[in-house]
């Protein structure tokens, strides 16, 4: 089985930290890497058929984000969903909807972006502070939620 890039950088760090790569890891990180935005620990259960226990499924989780694998993103309710680092996935920004508390990604423009970071840049030098990155997150309402209101 051909590993992706991707796996391949998730091994080493989880190597570096004496973690072993399992074949519930792995799974694990190949259905974040096909999700089309942060998946929480059921909906990463379901989207792995049940081959692996949803307790795995939390301890996997837990470590991975301990290591920076993983970017947890905490909603509505205490619901905890989470996605591959960007070192792992790039950059890019989050839609939240407000009422079934989905969320998607998005890659704005190079122009939108340069904007954002002159936004931050004038935000952070008034406090003398450094940043190291931004994220973006729109709250909202998703199309399937506005069509059924």
């Amino acid at each position: 089985m051909a590993t992706s890039q991707i796996e391949q950088q998730v091994m080493l760090r989880l190597n570096s930290a004496e973690v072993r790569y399992t074949k519930g890891r792995r799974l694990l990180v190949q259905a974040l890497q096909q999700s089309d935005g942060p998946r929480s620990a059921r909906d990463l259960h379901g989207d792995l058929e049940e081959a692996v226990p949803m307790s795995s499924i939390y301890r996997t989780l837990t470590t991975m984000s301990d290591l920076g694998i993983l970017v947890p993103h905490h909603g509505r309710g205490g619901n905890i969903r989470y996605e591959l680092a960007e070192w792992l996935m790039g950059h890019h920004h989050h839609l939240i909807c407000r009422s079934c508390g989905t969320i998607d990604d998005i890659e704005l423009t190079e122009h939108t972006e340069s904007i954002i970071d002159s936004l931050v840049s004038a935000a952070t030098e008034e406090k003398g502070f450094t940043a190291a990155g931004h994220s973006f997150e729109i709250d909202g309402v998703c199309a399937s939620c506005a069509g059924s209101g």
